[in-house]
Parts: C-alpha cells; structure tokens; sequence
C-alpha cells in the first residue's frame, strides 16, 4: 500500500472586511427647492463608531448577526446587479444602532455592497452601489462619509436626475474637536413610509429662510471650517439647526424629537458647547466642543444638572478618511483538521 503523503491545505478563499463609519447628519439648507434642487445637507463622519461586515463567497447566499435579513438583501441585489449566480455569506460583525439617527441603513448597505463587488473583482464607485440598493434618497452626506469621511456638503436632488445629491465639498475637522453624542434609548427617528409622510404634510419652507441658511452655509459654516474657527463654526451650525428644526417640529414633537435630549442640548449650549443639535430625525442629539477635556467636563456637567434622566452621552472625535476596506484569507480550518492526506501516485 502506498506510504501516505501529508499535503499543505489549501489556500482558502478570499474574505473581505468593510467598516463603514457612522455619520451625523447636520441639516438641511435648502428645504424650498425653488432653483430646482431640493435639499442640501452637512455631515460629518464619526470616528470609532461603525458598521463592520466581512463577506465571502459561497454556494448559497446567507447572513448572521445584528440585521442579518437586511444585509442578506443587500447582498442579493448587488449580485442580481453584478450579473453573479453564485452566494454570499455575509457576517454583520458589529451594527449602528437603527433609526436614530447614525445612518445605519446606508452604511450597511454600502459595506455589503462595496464587499460583494470587491469578491467580484469590481471597484464599483459607492455612489453607484448607493443607486442600486436604493440609498441617498434626499441626502448624499452618508455616501460621501463612506468615500471620504471628514466634513461633507452635498447639493441636493434635482427631480431631472434619479442619482445621489452630487458632493460640493468636503472639509477635514480639526483632531482635537469632539462630536458629544446624547442617545434617548426609549426612542426612535421616523423612517420609511413614516418619513415619506412626514414631508409630505409639512408646511412648504419659505423661500427667504433657505436663502438665509444658505447664505450661513456659503459665507460662515464653511469658512470657519476652513479656518478652525470653532465658535462661527459652530455658531453658525446651531442657527441652521434651530430653524430646520422648528420647521419639523409639527413632525416630531417640537425642536427636538426627545425632550429630554432637548433639555440635555440646552445645559450643554449654556456651559459652553460651541454648537448643539439634532442628526436627521433623532433623537440623538449632538454637541460641539474644543478638545476632549472640555467634552468630558460638559458631559459630567449635564449629568449634574439633569440627574437621574435616562441618556446615554459618548464622545467622538471626527473620522477624516472614508471607509476601510480589506481583503483577507478566511481562518484556517483548526490545525489537526487542516492536513489533507493523499498516498502516493493518488491524487488528494
């Protein structure tokens, strides 16, 4: 009988792994549409919070963690687009919370999209896979933090063109700024149909308040940027909020979707945040400071004068860089299991 041989194992197949940063929408600044776009958002990529997918082929397609079934729908749109018979498995490692906020829906949706098409061997543009699988709707801020994170200004939608509001301009934000995040866990920002309907009773956005805003945008927001000016900046941020949001107020409850978040942002102001705010529905809320050691003293300072209220505050600095996308072999069988066996003159 032939002497058995011991062969290496095989190489095994490519993984790929997506983090796709959470990111705050910051308003709209043109809610008119009377030049033809409507629309126009600020935004700005979140470090250290993010949707995280790894995917690799298979025979058959399939998804485990947090959103499995979503990102498995996902996943099978991009391969009905990429013209693939074969599956996906998609494993959603780790998942922004929903509806509050963060964007999750579009980063998941990106990550699996931008995994598929890397098994592929496509280099598919997140703005075309964003167009597949239905994202960026009213707002591109999500598809320009995924490409390139920072701070980001889109131009809106134009109803001549079903395509992502196109990027006007993207800004790195200081490193030592610090995005105070409030989460009211007991509620949730209006998505879907809810959304649809929402803007579609509100009452129409005057003409000369969008061109206030825009006009805030084009000569503070962005020059302060530019500058590292943190108190126009921010200055300019909060004044934008406040209108935007009393014109949703009549969709979400007033200012701010959660009172308690509102009364958390108005301690934060007086104690010297240099903007407050909410993201896209909320409830999160969102402050402004200098450097983290002034984030950590607001924080313990709101928690002081709010006591026992049920929010939860984390501090982020900005992620200045897109998505990170890496491909990688899958784990190695265990070690005792590894070894294929084959005897001599007989293949394996």
């Amino acid at each position: 009988m032939p002497m058995p041989i011991q062969l290496p194992p095989s190489d095994p197949p490519p993984r790929v792994v997506v983090e796709a940063p959470a990111r705050l929408h910051l308003g709209f600044f043109d809610l008119n549409g009377g030049l033809g776009r409507c629309f126009g958002s600020l935004g700005v990529a979140l470090d250290g919070l993010a949707t995280r997918v790894s995917a690799s082929a298979a025979d058959v397609f399939g998804a485990s963690g947090a959103q499995a079934a979503r990102a498995e729908g996902f996943a099978r749109r991009m391969a009905a687009h990429l013209r693939s018979d074969s599956g996906l498995r998609v494993v959603v490692e780790q998942a922004l919370p929903e509806h509050v906020g963060l964007g999750s829906g579009t980063q998941l949706a990106l990550a699996v999209g931008r995994a598929a098409a890397q098994l592929h061997g496509r280099a598919l543009p997140a703005r075309e896979v964003a167009s597949v699988l239905d994202r960026g709707a009213r707002s591109g801020i999500g598809v320009a933090a995924f490409e390139q994170g920072g701070f980001v200004v889109d131009g809106g939608r134009s109803p001549q063109r079903d395509a992502v509001p196109p990027l006007l301009a993207r800004f790195a934000v200081p490193a030592s700024w610090r995005w105070i995040l409030v989460f009211d866990d007991a509620g949730r920002g209006l998505s879907g149909a809810a959304e649809v309907q929402a803007f579609r009773r509100l009452p129409p956005f005057p003409e000369d308040a969008a061109a206030r805003l825009c006009r805030v945008v084009l000569m503070q927001i962005l020059p302060a940027l530019a500058e590292a000016d943190i108190a126009r900046f921010g200055a300019g941020l909060t004044r934008l909020q406040d209108c935007v949001g009393d014109h949703f107020a009549p969709a979400q409850g007033g200012r701010y979707a959660s009172a308690r978040v509102g009364a958390a942002l108005q301690v934060l102001q007086q104690s010297g945040a240099a903007a407050i705010g909410q993201t896209s529905w909320g409830p999160t809320g969102f402050a402004l400071a200098a450097g983290p050691e002034q984030a950590l003293a607001l924080v313990d300072g709101v928690r002081r004068a709010l006591g026992d209220v049920p929010l939860r505050f984390q501090i982020h600095a900005t992620r200045n860089r897109g998505a990170d996308v890496v491909v990688q072999p899958e784990r190695r069988r265990p070690a005792a299991l590894a070894p294929r066996v084959a005897y001599a003159g007989v293949p394996a």
